[in-house]
């Protein structure tokens, strides 16, 4: 009996210990089911959502600009030469660079002694010849004198013969008489004949004298020519350029020795695409007289002056592309021949466009719409223009829409945002609070605690806001992805 009773006793202590097992491991299954699933709890994923600047598209009228550089230079450009070697023996107060000189200013003077020598000579064989022709004048008029005397000797042994023989017919005169008388008339047509000879010889000695007269007259010119060459004078106002002449230097014939330039008549030379070119014909193929601006930038400061085009390079030059455009400027005060400037062309003005940023066009073409919701669409546009930083699309299909100012490459299709409208307060988003429950307070701030890398300032403002009774979702995901949590 002791023995049964013993047993059972046994038994019972283990059924109760088995017991105290079963409803131990129970309750500890439900506590860990408990606590994996209080773990595994984490903040809903929000979408994000990024803020851009929008522009609302609005139709307008825009005249182009287009840009591009040429360079300066005078439209009345003068080669100085010399027309004859020699030492220079005056030279102008101002003959040097930049030196301004009036118009008719003597620049220069060679050395006329040599010219003014053979001016002198020329001078005295014109004396010569021309006393050559009065002595041929006066031997003319003598001929001719003398022509007319034997012309009326003539006549009266003409006269003389006649009567002679009209005696002989009527029985007075005699056969001698006649004969004495055809002698003489005779010797006087002999003598007339002379004189005439005489009267030729004169006129050619008169033309002679008068070719000599004239072939000298032109050595005279040539050498008052030869003279005046030693001098130069300035053909216009204007301003010196490229001087290579001092005073008592030798020059050749036909040396450079400096430029004139106009200042004052300045035009712009620049190159521009055959599509630039096109935009800028009119219906009938021709060349329009657009406005241009050159700018030129100075220490800072911007020199601008207003012109027109005039005319086109006749040619493309080898090895060149598009078209040589020449503008003539009115007023450009401070320009100089030579500037390398910026010229800007305002081309024919456009309807129904509108003028965007380039950062809103991508490589594609399209630009980000705004629609409902924030969200972002995409759309074509044609671009027409590009102007700088800006281009200039069509407006009919965006007229009215905002479309993203600048694109960036987390924006896309679909996409929400936070527009930012010029002029409007941006809209600032409030962070996700969470509450928590006590135990997963007291581990967060034990967490917190237990963390000596983080510094204390950071220490106590997150555990001011773990004290609060709700707490942002951000940062609570946070901590308990760095505690492993």
């Amino acid at each position: 009996m002791r023995f049964l009773r013993r047993s059972l006793v046994g038994l019972f202590l283990l059924a109760v210990t088995v017991g105290l097992l079963v409803f131990a491991g129970s309750n500890f299954y439900g506590a860990l089911q408990d606590r994996m699933a209080e773990d595994n709890r984490r903040p809903g994923a929000r979408e994000r959502v990024f803020s851009a600047n929008v522009l609302t598209v609005t139709a307008q009228e825009i005249t182009p600009v287009l840009e591009t550089h040429g360079e300066l230079r005078s439209r009345r450009t003068l080669d100085l030469r010399t027309k004859t070697g020699g030492t220079v023996v005056t030279l102008h107060e101002n003959f040097e660079e930049g030196g301004v000189v009036e118009a008719g200013a003597l620049l220069l003077q060679v050395d006329p002694a040599d010219a003014q020598s053979a001016l002198d000579r020329s001078l005295a064989d014109q004396a010569d010849a021309q006393a050559e022709l009065r002595d041929a004048e006066r031997g003319l008029e003598l001929a001719r004198d003398e022509l007319a005397a034997a012309e009326a000797q003539m006549d009266l042994r003409s006269q003389a013969l006649a009567r002679q023989q009209d005696l002989r017919q009527r029985g007075v005169g005699t056969d001698a008489a006649v004969e004495t008388a055809a002698l003489a008339e005779a010797a006087a047509r002999s003598a007339l004949l002379s004189e005439r000879r005489a009267l030729a010889n004169s006129e050619t000695q008169l033309e002679l004298a008068r070719a000599t007269l004239s072939r000298q007259s032109l050595l005279v010119a040539e050498a008052e020519r030869d003279l005046a060459d030693t001098t130069l004078y300035a053909a216009f106002d204007g301003a010196l350029s490229n001087v290579s002449l001092v005073a008592g230097g030798l020059v050749t014939a036909n040396e450079q020795v400096a430029q004139l330039i106009d200042p004052e008549l300045l035009e712009v030379t620049f190159r521009v695409s055959t599509a630039q070119y096109a935009r800028l014909l009119d219906g009938d193929g021709r060349l329009q007289n657009a406005d241009v601006t050159v700018a030129l930038e100075v220490l800072g400061a911007e020199l601008t002056a207003s012109g027109r085009i005039t005319r086109e390079s006749a040619a493309v030059a080898e090895g060149q592309t598009g078209r040589l455009l020449f503008a003539r400027l009115e007023d450009a005060p401070g320009f100089r021949p030579g500037d390398f400037v910026t010229v800007r062309v305002k081309e024919p003005e456009l309807a129904n466009v509108t003028l965007l940023p380039a950062s809103a066009v991508d490589a594609a073409g399209t630009v980000l719409v705004l629609g409902e919701d924030d969200r972002l669409e995409t759309a074509e546009v044609r671009v027409l223009r590009r102007q700088g930083d800006n281009v200039i699309v069509r407006a009919s299909a965006l007229e009215g829409r905002e479309i993203v100012a600048e694109r960036t490459p987390v924006l896309g299709a679909g996409i929400k945002i936070n527009p930012l409208r010029k002029g409007a307060a941006p809209v600032v988003e409030e962070p996700e609070m969470v509450t928590l429950t006590p135990e997963r307070r007291a581990k967060l701030i034990a967490a917190v605690e237990n963390n000596k890398r983080m510094p204390q300032q950071a220490r106590d403002r997150i555990l001011a806001q773990l004290a609060k009774e709700q707490v942002p979702a951000a940062m609570i995901e946070r901590l308990e992805r760095r505690t492993g949590g």
